[in-house]
């Protein structure tokens, strides 16, 4: 698998080295960046490419949900995978709506993370 260049976007820094340890050991991933909040996350991709987005929904500044609605608009073929910390039931519908490839709640990340990362990176149509 080619390497594929990925923004990680969580306002807790200790998630974000998680996220980044747990997908470095498991596949061939460049992680490119890393955003604290919605404005950096907007900031990262209007200035360079990528190819997926992590993207928690509660973050300072602008939130996941809020995100995922410019995303749609300005890029929409970057895949973004939203990974939350509220259950699937309370947020994922809406998600996958405004244009998320997938939703992980947090708490499952270690089982379900690198799974779904694989299936996005090697889906034969990337785009929504």
């Amino acid at each position: 698998m080619p390497k594929h260049k990925l923004l990680i976007a969580d306002d807790q820094a200790g998630i974000r080295q998680g996220l980044r340890q747990m997908l470095e050991e498991e596949m061939s991933i460049y992680i490119g960046g890393e955003a604290r909040n919605g404005f950096e996350v907007l900031e990262k991709v209007r200035a360079e490419a990528w190819d997926l987005v992590i993207l928690d929904l509660t973050m300072p500044g602008k939130n996941g949900f809020e995100v995922l609605k410019e995303l749609r608009k300005e890029c929409p073929e970057l895949p973004v995978l939203v990974l939350s910390v509220h259950p699937a039931e309370q947020y994922a519908a809406r998600s996958i709506e405004l244009g998320a490839r997938g939703y992980i709640v947090k708490e499952r990340a270690p089982e379900e993370l690198v799974p779904k990362v694989r299936e996005l990176f090697q889906s034969p149509d990337r785009h929504p």
